[in-house]
């Protein structure tokens, strides 16, 4: 039943990481910006995410890639809501890392969002 798919990276903080996702079928592997993401591009990741039905659907990898792409614009209060979207949503499963390393979705949202707070908070001392 599970079938690995590359599914997107995400980016913490500045460094960008993989994520495959098990999935169920083939068919139903979304877009959600990886190739978007890994090259920069944020504005299309985030007209890509936006208009994502993984996203409507509450997909923590969908829902980490959109508050990546939300950080890269500068948009740190929605890229805030994205992440906690991600570790409060009721599928959950592991996501490889760049690295090669695994990581439970909720953790890698969570691991997102601290960096995130913490780069901010350096910023504003």
């Amino acid at each position: 039943m599970s079938l690995t798919a590359l599914m997107t990276a995400a980016l913490l903080g500045q460094s960008a990481f993989s994520l495959a996702v098990e999935a169920p079928a083939a068919s139903k592997v979304q877009d959600v910006a990886y190739e978007e993401l890994a090259s920069g591009r944020s504005d299309a990741a985030l007209r890509k995410l936006e208009a994502s039905s993984a996203v409507r659907a509450g997909d923590p990898a969908a829902l980490i890639n959109l508050g990546a792409a939300y950080a890269a614009a500068g948009r740190t209060d929605k890229a805030i809501v994205s992440y906690r979207a991600a570790m409060a949503s009721s599928d959950r499963y592991e996501l490889e890392l760049a690295d090669g390393s695994w990581m439970d979705s909720r953790l890698a949202a969570r691991t997102a969002l601290n960096r995130l707070l913490s780069a901010n908070a350096q910023a504003s001392r």
